[in-house]
């Protein structure tokens, strides 16, 4: 008879702290978005030059750096802007010295904040020794506000929503529960600009600039839980 009242005192009690954790609010749950779209102002392109014999003349590494050095400060890039990379050419001295015939080549970043200074920039380069360019990565330089600017629309509207939906049958909106937010941004992913080869004639100009870029797209959606008051 004891252990039959003492499960029963168990039962109750369980059933009593298991009640108390019940959450009986009522709850109406949404979902907001806001999207917008925007062009990329920060373009990182690489250019690749590379030593060339014209005839029996070597045609250095270092006087198409200083082509490329020139006309990177005439466009008017920023010297923060314009990096080399020595990762191609950290052995060419060695390698010179083991192969004479050996052509040095060098690779240099240009952050482009205009693209239209990129064919200006190339067409003050010894075509020749232009070995490739690519476009290695871009952004937004205002992305962070937007971002957080997307976010806020997202969580208005989707309150909004609730309380359209709620005056409908007469209830009103009360405090937000939950709110958790989904990144659904499309970035395109970047794509070679231009490339030339050492058969690139010196009558060839650059390549018209056919690098304007689909717009990043950010959206935003967000999922909020609203409290149902009376």
């Amino acid at each position: 008879m004891k252990n039959l009242f003492l499960i029963a005192a168990l039962v109750t009690f369980t059933y009593g702290a298991f009640a108390q954790n019940v959450d009986l609010r009522r709850k109406i749950e949404v979902t907001g978005t806001a999207e917008q779209e925007v062009t990329p102002d920060i373009i990182n392109v690489s250019i690749s030059l590379q030593e060339y014999m014209d005839g029996k003349n070597r045609v250095t590494i270092d006087r198409l750096e200083n082509q490329l050095e020139s006309a990177v400060k005439d466009a008017g890039i920023d010297k923060a802007d314009f990096t080399i990379n020595d990762i191609s050419a950290y052995n060419n001295i060695y390698q010179k010295k083991k192969n004479p015939d050996f052509l040095a080549a060098k690779q240099y970043l240009i952050k482009f904040h205009d693209l239209n200074k990129y064919n200006q920039v190339l067409s003050k380069i010894d075509l020749k020794g232009i070995q490739s360019t690519n476009i290695d990565s871009y952004d937004y330089s205002k992305i962070e506000p937007l971002k957080n600017e997307l976010k806020l629309k997202a969580l208005l509207s989707a309150k909004e929503k609730a309380t359209y939906l709620l005056n409908g049958i007469n209830e009103k909106l009360g405090d937000a529960l939950n709110i958790t937010e989904s990144d659904n941004s499309n970035y395109p992913a970047p794509r070679a600009v231009m490339y030339k080869t050492m058969s690139v004639t010196m009558s060839q100009a650059p390549a018209e600039s056919d690098i304007d870029f689909k717009k990043i797209k950010l959206s935003f959606q967000i999922n909020a839980v609203f409290e149902i008051v009376k």
